[in-house]
């Protein structure tokens, strides 16, 4: 049974995400990369809205090749992007789109960074946003503590928290995975929390 602080946590988390579908601005957003270091760049770009539509979905060009080892987790090989458009073409659009929006993202400290680095090495210059981090969110909703980090939770992988409302995983694609976040968004808002 959960304690009184759990309890509360989860009552906050279930208000979080209530909020942000019931907000219309709202977008889900996942990238997926070349790597996870400051050179890496984003090569899958996907934002839906609080009702599922699809706003972008696109493949976008690297500059340098994409390593073996990342194209293991997300199945992109060069050959997939040699026609995508580069981020210089595709951010401006994206940046009008995010501008004034609250972002849902799994792991936002990761896609913030990443858009970051993008725009950085393209020479847009960083613009403020309201970032939400469902991540974040879930971890102080299941309330386990983290052996890594004290006074901390611990983090959950996106499947293994959907998997908790019986909803299938993302397949590490950025529609797919900005989809499976909004899925768990939503069945956060949607909980009844009676006990």
């Amino acid at each position: 049974m959960p304690t009184s602080t759990q309890r509360r946590a989860r009552v906050e988390v279930t208000g979080w995400a209530r909020q942000r579908v019931a907000d219309p601005g709202t977008v889900f957003l996942d990238t997926e990369t070349t790597g996870l270091g400051s050179n890496a760049e984003i090569i899958d770009l996907a934002i839906v809205d609080t009702a599922g539509n699809v706003l972008v979905d696109t493949l976008i060009a690297p500059i340098n090749p994409i390593p073996p080892e990342t194209t293991r987790v997300h199945g992109i090989v060069d050959a997939d992007v040699i026609d995508a458009p580069l981020w210089i073409e595709v951010y401006p659009a994206v940046a009008e789109l995010l501008r004034d929006r609250p972002i849902v993202v799994y792991n936002a400290a990761f896609d913030r960074r990443m858009i970051a680095g993008c725009c950085a090495a393209f020479g847009f210059p960083e613009e403020e946003r309201e970032w939400h981090c469902a991540m974040v969110q879930y971890a102080r909703f299941a309330g386990e503590r983290s052996d890594h980090h004290r006074n901390k939770f611990r983090y959950h992988k996106l499947g293994d928290a959907l998997a908790t409302f019986g909803l299938p995983s993302g397949s590490h694609r950025a529609l797919s995975d900005t989809l499976a976040c909004r899925n768990l968004v939503l069945a956060l808002a949607n909980l009844e929390l009676g006990d």
